[in-house]
């Protein structure tokens, strides 16, 4: 049923080296094709891993894909021995927002060029593909960005997808949030203009919010985010929502949305039923805010990946803040997380495509950037998905979700974008950590080089 519903998605969207090369060998690079051979190969599918696999890379994508002794390498190429290893295609992190945390503060004064293209590199060596920024970006800086990255110009640097601006109501906005630019909708025909304002961007989803904070804001009637997907619609682009509530999430199903940009907070069989109504919606995950206060083993000590990523004072805080937690607040994380739980265990039994993203570099502060999606991946299996489900969700999916069809997968004709484990993640899914090389578009990605880097960035 699973793999069913992947393929109807699919047809949806496309609608609207144990021999590591020594230092005497030369790496691949993108104008040098390459055959590694001897790993067990997840290809990111769903079927069953290929032990013993070959694939070709040329140039910056996938030729074939088999098994070793099948394949046959053009005169020349380079062959890669990866025995006891397995690969994995590089993960897709389908909601974030990118540019605003740097070190220990958080907010628009640290949206530049440089803090975007830091994350990016962040994505990159934590085997990221690319990463989707969810309604926080503005100006012309960042679509031009995203054309250079995804032009190969900026080699190390995971793809910036981009939402643009988001669309929300006046009392989500403040000049010191994620939203301080986005465009404010209180008419039917200024929420049809601002979609107008965004189509010449060659985005594929835009995003709005639909939710009440708890009682404390007056949220975007039926009628406002109704013309939202209209025009959107109309112009072939997606709808992601910011909608955790479940009558919002029953009436917003109603209305046609596209994705749900969070987990719902509960889930009864009537949210069910209409998900069956609407089988092109799908659901991102983002469930590590609410996991994380009652489970971040990886922080105490903290994982190797961490210590070479996040400055000591960022650890440090966010140990702080975790130890602090009063003993209601531990109640009622449990309690939010069970809901969850049962909600992801509903959704999936029923077939309803879930896709993976992080929410990382929110304004809630110490989301690391990219480790956030290893615990996300472990999340999900914490929810009730096997390693193997996760790993297409993590791919393929949420490659699907975003429009990005050349990624997600090891095949041929793909994006050469693939991770080289020394564990097999299908045995534990934390696996997706013990990561021995990066490569993207072609290339081996410079990880020691990353580190040096993230050490000088304050």
């Amino acid at each position: 049923m699973y793999q069913r519903r992947l393929v109807v998605v699919a047809c949806a969207f496309a609608a609207v080296a144990s021999l590591v090369p020594s230092a005497a060998q030369t790496p691949p690079t993108s104008s040098r094709a390459t055959l590694f051979e001897g790993a067990r190969l997840i290809t990111g599918d769903g079927s069953a891993p290929i032990e013993n696999s070959a694939f070709l890379m040329e140039g910056t994508r996938f030729s074939r894909v088999g098994r070793k002794g099948e394949l046959q390498a053009p005169a020349g190429s380079a062959r890669v021995d990866l025995t006891g290893k397995t690969v994995i295609p590089a993960l897709i992190d389908a909601h974030s927002h990118i540019g605003y945390m740097r070190n220990l503060s958080s907010g628009p004064q640290n949206y530049t060029r440089e803090n975007i293209l830091d994350h990016m590199y962040r994505f990159a060596y934590f085997g990221v593909a690319a990463s989707q920024a969810m309604g926080s970006d503005f100006g012309e800086m960042p679509f031009a960005l995203r054309d250079e990255i995804l032009a190969g110009k900026i080699p190390d640097a995971a793809r910036f997808l981009t939402a643009g601006r988001g669309l929300a109501p006046i009392e989500e906005i403040s000049p010191t949030n994620m939203r301080h630019a986005a465009y404010v909708v209180t008419t039917v025909e200024g929420a049809r203009a601002s979609v107008q304002e965004l189509v010449p961007r060659k985005l594929q989803i835009i995003k709005t919010w639909v939710d009440d904070r708890g009682g404390t804001i007056k949220k975007l009637t039926p009628e406002l985010y109704g013309a939202i997907l209209d025009e959107a619609h109309k112009n072939r682009l997606r709808v992601a929502v910011h909608a955790t509530g479940l009558e919002d999430a029953k009436a917003l199903l109603r209305a046609g949305i596209d994705v749900f940009a969070h987990m719902i907070s509960d889930v009864d069989d009537e949210l069910v039923a209409l998900f069956k109504q609407h089988p092109n919606t799908v659901v991102l995950s983002a469930l590590g805010g609410p996991r994380r206060t009652i489970y971040a083993p990886w922080l105490n000590p903290p994982h190797p990946l961490v210590t070479e990523t996040v400055l000591p004072e960022q650890i440090k805080r966010l140990q702080g803040r975790l130890a602090e937690t009063t003993p209601e607040a531990l109640v009622r994380g449990r309690d939010a997380w069970d809901r969850l739980v049962r909600g992801m265990t509903k959704l999936n039994a029923a077939g309803v495509t879930i896709g993976v993203g992080t929410d990382g570099g929110g304004q809630t502060g110490d989301q690391f950037v990219g480790w956030t999606m290893h615990t996300e991946v472990e999340n999900l299996v914490a929810a009730g998905m096997t390693p193997a489900q996760v790993i297409v969700a993590a791919t393929r999916t949420s490659a699907q979700i975003l429009g990005r069809d050349d990624l997600g997968m090891v095949a041929a004709g793909k994006s050469a974008d693939f991770v080289v484990l020394d564990a097999n993640p299908l045995d534990d899914i934390t696996n997706t950590r013990r990561i021995d090389r990066v490569f993207l578009r072609g290339k081996q990605v410079d990880r020691a080089a990353l580190r040096e880097r993230f050490k000088n960035i304050k």
